[in-house]
């Protein structure tokens, strides 16, 4: 006789499934907590994935599965050995679970019992408040390059996309971090020569190319990385940080101009308020402006509805 997995599935579907279909013809309602039970469970389901995916218990996860599916194909092909063994292997599954997932669950314990609540359902800070700690990050990174007059070109990518400059140099997909910025423009390190974009809170890549700005009112004595920093300004509406090698002075290049030898101060309030303020005050306005339209649009659409009824009344 094969071994099932150790639950006898006819009663299972007839007391459970079968049963709870009646409850539903009797008692409708409960079709809506069988909807947010379900979504809650795939939630769950969801954020613990998300938790385990790239650490050693998401191999460990496609182990376990792979287990159960064998384990069920040994019992519809009746390989009697096979089934008995794999099925004490998953008697013993939920112990195992526990011994070898230990690392991650008490993480997400700990998680649960902190303030990084929202981080662990996946939660994450608001755009505007992220991209205001990166333009930190740049801000501490420039200062830290023009003390040792090392040069540096960090273009902060807005609405205009520039795959097309991303695309020649080395990608990287990085958090920002003045760190990982200070290190790249190290000098004689392989991704020093180009510039760095960020784009999308990452820093999408490194030793890029930038077009060159030929306009002939530029000043003689800029360097060819100003002139970069410049072009792409002028052919998309990023915002170009640029460290000196020569003097270790901080300019940015905005809208094809350029603005020299900025203080530390000065250049965290050009980048917030050009990064920042600006773009998120104009999402917050049209988010407002949107919202207002649906309200009228209601009541527009009650107030005709209430003249419709009216005139059958009438009539």
């Amino acid at each position: 006789m094969v071994i099932d997995l150790g639950m006898n599935w006819e009663n299972f579907y007839r007391d459970n499934i079968v049963a709870y279909i009646k409850s539903l013809q009797t008692n409708p309602f409960e079709l809506v907590t069988l909807i947010l039970d379900l979504s809650i469970v795939c939630f769950l389901i969801y954020c613990f994935l998300k938790v385990v995916k790239g650490s050693r218990a998401w191999q460990l996860i496609k182990g376990i599965v792979l287990l159960i599916i064998a384990t069920g194909l040994s019992g519809l092909l009746n390989l009697k050995i096979l089934n008995w063994i794999l099925t004490g292997i998953m008697n013993l599954g939920v112990i195992a679970i526990i011994v070898i997932f230990q690392p991650e669950l008490r993480r997400a314990l700990e998680q649960l019992g902190t303030n990084k609540l929202g981080k662990f359902f996946g939660i994450d800070k608001d755009l505007a408040t992220k991209t205001k700690e990166d333009i930190y990050k740049i801000v501490i990174a420039a200062t830290e390059l023009a003390k040792t007059k090392t040069g540096a070109l960090i273009v902060i990518e807005r609405d205009i996309k520039i795959q097309d400059i991303i695309a020649t140099g080395i990608p990287m997909d990085a958090e920002v971090s003045p760190q990982l910025l200070v290190n790249i423009f190290v000098p004689k390190t392989p991704l020093h020569d180009g510039a760095v974009v960020i784009s999308g809170n990452k820093i999408a890549a490194a030793a890029c190319v930038l077009p060159l700005a030929d306009d002939k009112d530029i000043a003689k004595e800029l360097g060819t990385r100003h002139r970069a920093a410049i072009g792409v300004s002028k052919e998309s509406d990023s915002i170009v940080v640029v460290v000196s090698e020569e003097t270790g002075k901080i300019s940015v290049a905005k809208d094809g101009t350029l603005i020299a030898d900025v203080r530390e101060d000065v250049l965290k309030k050009i980048l917030i308020s050009n990064i920042v303020t600006k773009r998120f005050a104009v999402e917050k306005k049209e988010r407002r402006n949107k919202l207002k339209e649906l309200r009228e649009k209601l009541k527009k659409d009650k107030n005709t509805a209430k003249e419709e009824k009216d005139k059958k009344e009438e009539k």
